[in-house]
């Protein structure tokens, strides 16, 4: 499972969002994702939010220099693809996702200058169970 890591304390900064975003429990969310792959063996892959999932386009890499929040939908000036905001962040989150899995934690955008990982360095929780006895 991948997901974003979210500021979520930055976004309730947002008067006319704050309520909205409190509302919807991401933290307990997140929790809630955490110990349930742990429990059945599956792996939360968490991506860092300064991965430009939005600005970039998900069939060909191209990536945006600048997309204000207002704009939704969005053509890729390269290849031409119609974008929504939401699924193309979705896919490319999905993609770094599994790039990160396959390849290790250091895969990024090839466009990027940045040598930051797309993984949020997080320590893997240790695996607390019920004793077996002998």
């Amino acid at each position: 499972i991948v997901i974003e890591d979210l500021a979520v304390t930055n976004m309730v900064r947002n008067r006319k969002l704050a309520k909205a975003i409190s509302d919807c429990g991401w933290g307990v969310f997140r929790r809630m994702l955490n110990y349930k792959t742990a429990r059945y063996g599956r792996r939360l892959i968490v991506v860092d939010r300064w991965l430009p999932s939005s600005k970039t386009c998900s069939a060909c890499g191209h990536l945006l220099a600048r997309l204000p929040l207002g704009i939704r939908t969005w053509q890729c000036p390269s290849c031409g693809t119609r974008h929504d905001w939401d699924v193309n962040a979705a896919k490319n989150i999905l993609a770094a996702g599994l790039a990160v899995s396959a390849c290790g934690s250091d895969v990024r955008h090839s466009g990027s200058t940045r040598v930051q990982s797309p993984v949020k360095q997080e320590p893997r929780p240790v695996k607390v169970g019920i004793p077996r006895l002998l």
